[in-house]
């Protein structure tokens, strides 16, 4: 299955797997599986004073929010992606701030607010597996945000999900980075 058409199509339907498994969750269970990213927030890898990017929950997406503001207390500084070209980019995210819409349901920082170099990326994915392989929702804007960023200092890529988003196998492909940990309501695991 090294064809790029196979490995695409394996990775949509597995996209479409763990999407329909997310979408199937009672909202009570989804907020307080949201909640539980937080109480977990001590096991995060995440240096003192990293500038972090999270998200903006979309839809049925794990809600990095509480989670974020966790950070925000202990002294982070955070960002949230804006779609730009080439690749995205992270503005300050600040209680209060701006927020637009950014399509998809998702909200960013206004154009002209700050912009700000993420050392840590909270990313939404709709799959993951034991290896850290994600599958995005199928655009490409971490693949290349991620490799913009690395050219100029290490990242650390963290995935936000549910436990039930994990498959068995990510097909990945050489541009594919893996993540360098996941988290879920279960809490904190390092891939690698």
């Amino acid at each position: 299955m090294n064809d790029p058409s196979s490995l695409a199509l394996e990775k949509d339907r597995l996209r479409k797997e763990a999407l329909s498994r997310r979408k199937a969750m009672a909202t009570v269970e989804r907020i307080e599986k949201s909640l539980a990213l937080a109480d977990h927030a001590r096991s995060l890898p995440i240096p003192d004073g990293a500038v972090v990017s999270g998200f903006w929950p979309i839809r049925d997406e794990i809600d990095p929010r509480p989670l974020l503001d966790l950070l925000r207390q202990k002294g982070h500084a955070l960002c949230l992606p804006a779609i730009a070209e080439p690749h995205l980019v992270f503005r300050k995210l600040e209680r209060g701030g701006d927020l637009v819409s950014a399509g998809f349901g998702t909200m960013e920082p206004v154009e002209g607010t700050e912009e700000l170099i993420p050392d840590v990326l909270l990313m939404p994915l709709a799959a993951y597996d034991k290896a850290g392989n994600r599958i995005g929702y199928g655009k490409g804007h971490y693949d290349k945000a991620i490799a913009a960023l690395e050219k100029s200092r290490p990242l650390l890529c963290i995935g936000l999900a549910f436990a039930l988003q994990e498959v068995d196998r990510v097909p990945a492909e050489a541009h594919d980075k893996p993540l360098d940990g996941i988290l879920t309501e279960q809490g904190y695991r390092a891939f690698g």
